[in-house]
């Protein structure tokens, strides 16, 4: 159980569905809420398939390019840290890889869903990396079972809030999705900076 409280809550500091809220409103300033409901559904779907793939299959695609678990966990901690500093200050569009040409991509796209909301806004090479490092420490079939549902767990969630982001964005408002995406860009940053410290460590016990 242990497990998956850290792994949901290490999930979903790095993905952040709350710093998504602004975003995902103006995306869908024009649908009515079924069509909300389904991109939101299907977001999440989307999310889910990603980050179990990347739980499950990672492992080998390291395996195939050469890569190692340690130079996987420097490289995803870096990232993971400057998502969080991206969250710290703000910057929710730079963090979520949505700029001006996206968004005038998306204006004439049917479909939001798998891009760019599930990936890369949400399931992002952070959230990937840290998965697949995870794997490393935790594949025992229990382990894995309590991985999949805290996956599982924070992909529900994300249905939650989106399904409820035009609610969120008016009672929050731009100052408090600030101010919770702060505190979360905190933790993230914290994550990356230990994934990073363990994988010196590591290399450090090794020579």
């Amino acid at each position: 159980m242990d497990l998956f409280v850290y792994l949901f809550f290490a999930l979903f500091s790095v993905l952040n569905p709350i710093g998504t809220v602004p975003i995902f409103v103006g995306l869908t300033q024009g649908d009515d809420k079924k069509e909300r409901a389904r991109i939101s559904l299907w977001t999440a779907i989307d999310v889910f398939i990603i980050l179990i793939i990347s739980f499950y299959i990672g492992k080998y695609v390291l395996e195939f390019f050469g890569i190692t678990i340690t130079a996987l966990r420097i490289t995803g901690g870096i990232i993971i840290a400057s998502s969080g500093f991206s969250l710290l200050n703000g910057r929710f569009n730079k963090n979520k890889g949505i700029n001006k040409k996206v968004e005038q991509e998306i204006q004439v796209r049917n479909d939001i869903a798998l891009t760019p909301l599930a990936m890369p806004m949400l399931a992002g090479p952070g959230s990937m990396s840290l998965l697949i490092a995870f794997y490393q420490e935790h594949h025992t079939p229990d382990d894995m079972i309590f991985s999949s549902l805290a996956i599982f767990a924070v992909s529900v969630i994300i249905y939650l809030i989106l399904r409820s982001a035009h609610y969120l964005s008016k009672i929050l408002g731009t100052s408090g999705i600030v101010a919770i995406s702060r505190i979360v860009g905190f933790l993230t940053i914290a994550i990356g900076v230990q994934y990073i410290i363990s994988s010196v460590l590591s290399i450090v016990r090794g020579i």
